[in-house]
């Protein structure tokens, strides 16, 4: 057994015992076996009804990182599917779509017989959603292979699963209608015709079935009985059931859904265990929270889009985001961008140093696949490239580099280009969401004398003193004049004094950063009490 393997049955990161799940649903590592089908099937769902999202994103990517780590487990090949329900029926027009009136003329037609709203370059609604999701998922590197739910019908390759499901009707029904109000129960079925005349996805009751010859028999919208095949795409299953079809007709080994949906999922694994099949291995995540602590919804729009986040931060922080504590709510909102960049920064930054038994443990190794990224941002902090716009009060980025280079000698934005997204991201979040809200104020007389001892202090220091001794000198000019219990209040006075804000980054970092001398004229405005929100 090779020394990864090692590590990796004993590595306790989330994907790890996830993917422990899968082994022993093959049989354990020592006896697992291919399934029949060839590989081992991860799945993640879309509806492509609205763009994609950031749900989206974060379901992939945590079904990525399951993945990866089950490929450090077992040599069992791996497909991942993403699978578009794309012959659902449009249910409403969405906000943010043009040509509303079009679409309200197709309400209730599968998606993929909707026209596209866009620009007509593609045969659908669906099929244009589709497009952006693959471009959307392409976009980040991802490995998959994208499924259409239309193609799986409409090619008889749902044929088998639907008539199975014809043959236990009655039992699915069972299951079902317990879960439904009581007048929904009467005109429930797990067959959804497609109307020959209209073309729409018909919620209507069906009054016949004749599992041998494969059809069934329902009431039309106007009253009159229509007899149809569920095979060849002239259904499509309700939603519940329609899962559970993909989970028995794919061989489904894997997949992760929202809190929102356990009972679907336990619904959907006892119709699969009725066809005789077995539901996959599952994993339920929390929902992602607004700045409000309410759910987001796509529909409603609240909460932050993936395009939103990367305007501010690169994409393997957002990855990083996802991966953290999957089971607990977090707010997904713009405040929350500064602190995950430095995380992801500061993970990055150890992967290379972690001791062999520990490296699975940090996350940046599932961002990553295992492989230490060979970008770097040179030691700075997102936190510093925000209140080093701050202080120069400037974004402009040019202008910024002139400091950077200062802490990262040679580095330019041709031979870090890392380091000038960076650049680019933090500039961008300070004039959004910093700029407006700096509020700087004046030293107490406590406060004014410890300022003035460390601008004398910092007068004295050689020119290429490092971050970590200007750290310790700022540190030692606080003991000379407040007790030990009051250090972090003195760090706290250098942030709202110098900075305008209630926290900062180290300050020996940033001095270094800012500049000795611009640091030591930040402290002398201050004393005079001028406005450091305004250039001097």
């Amino acid at each position: 057994m090779s020394t990864e393997r090692q590590l990796a049955e004993q590595a306790r990161a989330w994907p790890f015992e996830e993917a422990r799940k899968i082994v022993a649903r093959l049989g354990g590592a020592d006896v697992s076996k291919t399934p029949a089908k060839g590989y081992v099937l991860f799945e993640t769902g879309y509806g492509p009804s609205g763009l994609p999202h950031i749900g989206t994103f974060g379901e992939v990517v945590r079904t990525t990182m399951v993945r990866q780590a089950f490929r450090r487990l077992s040599d069992i090949p791996t497909r991942l599917f993403c699978f578009s329900d794309d012959m659902d029926g449009l249910r409403k027009v969405p906000d943010n779509v043009p040509n509303k009136e079009m679409l309200a003329a197709h309400l209730g037609k599968p998606l993929t017989s909707v026209p596209d709203p866009f620009s007509n370059e593609h045969p659908s609604f669906g099929a244009a959603n589709n497009a952006r999701l693959r471009a959307f998922l392409d976009s980040f590197g991802f490995d998959y292979e994208f499924q259409s739910g239309t193609d799986w019908y409409k090619s008889g390759r749902f044929d088998p699963m639907l008539l199975a499901m014809l043959r236990h009707y009655d039992e699915i029904l069972a299951v079902m209608l317990p879960t439904l109000g009581e007048e929904r129960q009467q005109t429930y079925s797990i067959f959804l015709p497609i109307c020959r005349k209209t073309g729409r996805v018909l919620q209507v009751p069906v009054v016949k079935i004749d599992p041998d010859a494969g059809t069934i028999v329902y009431r039309d919208e106007d009253g009159s009985l229509v007899e149809t095949p569920v095979t060849g795409g002239n259904v499509k299953l309700q939603w519940k059931a329609d899962w559970a079809g993909r989970w028995f007709a794919l061989g489904v080994d894997y997949e992760m859904y929202g809190k929102d949906l356990i009972p679907s999922a336990e619904l959907s694994a006892r119709i699969v265990k009725i066809l005789g099949g077995r539901p996959p291995e599952g994993f339920n995540y929390e929902l992602f929270l607004d700045q409000e602590g309410k759910k987001i919804s796509k529909s409603k729009g609240n909460g932050l889009s993936v395009e939103e986040w990367l305007r501010y931060a690169p994409p393997e922080s957002l990855a990083l985001y996802m991966h953290q504590q999957p089971r607990r709510a977090k707010r997904l909102y713009f405040d929350v961008i500064p602190r995950a960049v430095d995380e992801y920064l500061s993970l990055v930054e150890k992967l290379p140093k972690e001791e062999p038994a520990r490296v699975m443990e940090n996350p940046a190794w599932h961002v990553h696949d295992g492989k230490a990224p060979e970008h770097h941002a040179g030691g700075v902090s997102f936190a510093m490239l925000l209140n080093l716009a701050g202080v120069a009060h400037t974004d402009d980025k040019d202008v910024l580099w002139q400091y950077l280079r200062r802490y990262v000698p040679g580095a330019t934005p041709q031979n870090a280009p890392y380091l000038d997204r960076l650049l680019a991201n933090a500039v961008a979040y300070y004039v959004d969401f910093v700029k407006a809200h700096k509020k700087f104020r004046l030293p107490t007389p406590a406060e004014r004398a410890a300022l003035a001892d460390l601008a004398d202090t910092l007068r004295r220091l050689p020119e290429d003193a490092s971050a970590e001794f200007i750290q310790n000198e700022v540190y030692e000019a606080g003991k000379r004049h407040f007790a030990q219990a009051e250090l972090r209040q003195w760090f706290k006075t250098l942030y709202e004094v110098l900075l305008g804000s209630e926290q900062g980054p180290r300050m020996g970092a940033f001095i270094k950063l800012y500049g000795r001398d611009n640091v030591v004229h930040l402290i002398d405005r201050a004393l005079a009490g001028d406005d450091l929100g305004e250039a001097a």
